[in-house]
């Protein structure tokens, strides 16, 4: 029973019945050369004055023809010698290598793909809705994925190639098969139904999938990446919803992080009213003090909900000390956003001097972060290897291998204020960031990763700041799909919401203990439909307020398992 729809869709598929029909005038053929040697048998042994039945003929043939040859009919004269040795001959060119090739190219091999093609699913249940359609399998999808599993979101990836189709079922991911361009592909997946299509292809196959999908609905949103700034206007044009630029946004990433750039708290999501954003500590005002003394609560009304310190977080404590390898994770309002940029814009810009930013590696990522620096008029110098890429480029440049420390040298490691690590690969960027960490220990390196799980090997080799460029990608895409909530940077970080618990009602803030207790920290109530950011401590908890805390996934489970 397990084969019947393998046996269906293999009968129904148009190759098999043209296979059919070759199979079928192979045998015939066939079996007219065994028909043929019986008769011509018979006159042979009638010629040498003996007699058989034609089922002795068939018999005498079709052992010659499969070299069983048992010997017990043979013939005596010389002519009937040579027959034989045609027969046998013949009999090892059809039977022994054409007959299994034929088998096997025209039944056995269509039969294990129609089983491989069962078993891949090609169509989605007509009861399927709110799901995600994704039509390329990259380290942004990827890591996307993860997310949409976190928030119980069903999602689809599209696949044309049926062995790697079959390969990524049997890992886990939810595939169909399918072509970008067939309109029928977007409708066994339910097209009108979907919350989302995400096309993370080249441009030219993104433009294409908009299109396709264009000619079935206006409605359903199209998000996208452009690789090459050119084609942004073509991918606006075919009707995208939004056209991302992921390497811009990591290279403009890199930069803002450097020391003497100020560009402002970036946000990095919203929960509501409340926006979290962060910040390095590095040039900044607050390196070398503790929380409690820099005051940021009473000048602008924010709240260090948190601090990232080389890819751990760390709960904010009044006697914590702020390092320049720290950064700060505020929430508050938009309006606390804007008076935190005002009072520290100056003083975050003001002690680096002259010293340039050496970037390694000139590729797209490098060269975006290359022109932010150059637009907030900090010098820099690039590192390329290749010689077209530096031709190309504007700026200052050093051609040559960054793993060589005379490239090094002459590029002016010894001068810098901070290292951009940019190349495309994680295991090169892991050996730079160890290698520069070797010959300056105390400057400043942001790195850049790929997959995101290089961040621990990059935070381990010695980078200050990692940005995963699978992460931000991925954080994008999701925001778009859910605006009013948070997606945080980095895995392991979480922004829920709790009612608040029985024991705390009545009391303070400050007295709940719920940063001592849970490591979580409350960073806004809601209070009848209206949320209070950034609460004072001296608030009163009430029975039907809501918290909204900020934590690991460790000190969540934590606060569940206390109130």
């Amino acid at each position: 029973m397990k084969s019947f729809p393998v046996f269906i869709y293999f009968l129904q598929n148009k190759r098999t019945k043209r296979n059919f029909i070759a199979l079928s005038k192979f045998f015939v053929f066939l079996t007219g050369i065994v028909c043929l040697y019986s008769f011509l048998f018979h006159i042979l042994m009638q010629h040498e004055g003996r007699d058989f039945s034609w089922i002795t003929g068939f018999y005498w043939s079709l052992t010659v023809m499969s070299t069983l040859g048992f010997g017990d009919i043979t013939f005596h004269t010389d002519l009937g010698l040579f027959f034989t040795l045609i027969v046998l001959l013949s009999g090892v060119l059809f039977l022994l290598i054409l007959l299994p090739f034929t088998f096997v190219q025209f039944f056995y091999e269509p039969w294990l793909e129609a089983q491989q093609k069962a078993q891949t699913p090609r169509e989605l249940p007509e009861d399927t809705t709110g799901h995600i359609i994704i039509t390329n399998l990259d380290p942004v999808t990827t890591n996307l994925i993860k997310k949409l599993k976190k928030y119980n979101y069903q999602y689809v990836l599209i696949v044309p190639d049926l062995h790697k189709a079959q390969d990524l079922h049997d890992q886990g991911y939810d595939v169909v098969v399918g072509d970008y361009d067939a309109p029928e592909t977007y409708e066994r997946l339910r097209l009108h139904k979907a919350a989302l299509v995400v096309a993370t292809n080249d441009d030219l196959t993104n433009t294409s999938i908009a299109f396709t999908i264009r000619e079935l609905t206006d409605k359903i949103p199209i998000v996208t990446n452009a690789e090459n700034e050119h084609s942004i206007d073509i991918l606006e044009f075919s009707e995208n919803s939004h056209v991302f630029e992921f390497t811009k946004m990591l290279g403009q990433g890199l930069a803002r992080r450097t020391p003497g750039i100020y560009i402002g708290a970036s946000v990095l999501g919203n929960f509501g009213r409340l926006l979290i954003a962060d910040i390095p500590a590095v040039g900044t005002p607050f390196e070398g003090k503790t929380l409690i003394t820099t005051r940021l609560r009473e000048t602008t009304g924010l709240t260090v909900v948190g601090l990232w310190e080389r890819g751990k977080f760390v709960a904010p404590l009044p006697e914590t000390v702020i390092t320049s390898s720290m950064v700060l994770v505020l929430a508050g309002s938009e309006e606390q956003l804007k008076k935190f940029d005002e009072l520290f814009s100056i003083a975050c810009t003001s002690h680096t001097g002259d010293a340039p930013v050496l970037i390694l590696g000139g590729g797209r990522v490098g060269q975006t972060a290359a022109e932010t620096l150059a637009e907030h008029h900090i010098s820099y110098t690039i590192v390329e290897k290749n010689p077209s890429i530096v031709k190309k480029s504007r700026g200052n440049h050093v051609q040559g291998d960054a793993a060589d420390i005379n490239t090094l040298h002459s590029a002016g490691i010894e001068d810098a204020r901070a290292v951009l690590i940019t190349t495309h690969h994680d295991a090169m960027n892991i050996y730079l960031t160890f290698y520069c960490r070797q010959l300056r220990p105390n400057i400043e390196i942001i790195s850049r990763a790929v997959e995101e799980r290089t961040v621990s090997k990059l935070y381990r080799a010695g980078a200050d700041l990692v940005m995963s460029g699978a992460s931000l990608g991925a954080n994008s895409i999701l925001n778009f799909l859910r605006p009013n909530e948070l997606s945080m940077f980095t895995e392991g970080l979480n922004i829920f919401s709790r009612p608040v618990p029985s024991a705390l009602i009545g009391k303070s803030l400050i007295k709940s203990n719920i940063r001592e207790q849970t490591e979580c920290t409350v960073i806004a109530i809601n209070t009848h439909g209206k949320q209070n950011v950034s609460p004072d401590p001296a608030t009163q908890l009430q029975k039907h307020d809501e918290l909204i805390l900020i934590g690991t996934t460790e000190a969540e489970a934590q606060f569940l398992e206390i109130f």
